[in-house]
């Protein structure tokens, strides 16, 4: 388990850093779209989650995500926008601690 969720969370650090170096005005259009998806993620998980929880939300599929960041304009970097929206979500965890799983 705990494998799947540091490998998510460098695969949702990288979208975030992708989005991070754009310049503008993309930035600005995929991070609205980034906020877009964390909105529903906030919908869809509710309050208190774990990393693990939120890894395995992800591995079940992203399609949904995918279509807002799309009707966001997001583009080719739709994905990218997504893993952002995942990593700025997974900061709410109960067990992050800056970047890595606590226990």
């Amino acid at each position: 388990m705990a494998y799947a969720v540091e490998n998510a969370l460098f695969q949702w650090e990288e979208g975030e850093r992708r989005l991070r170096d754009l310049d503008e005005p993309g930035r600005t259009q995929l991070d609205h779209a980034a906020r877009a998806v964390l909105d529903e993620l906030r919908r869809r998980l509710g309050g208190a989650f774990t990393l693990g929880e939120l890894a395995d939300f992800y591995a079940s599929g992203t399609d949904w995500a995918e279509a807002i960041a799309e009707r966001r304009l997001a583009g080719t970097d739709t994905s990218h926008t997504v893993d952002a929206a995942f990593a700025r979500y997974a900061r709410f965890a109960s067990d992050y601690g800056g970047g890595r799983r606590y226990d």
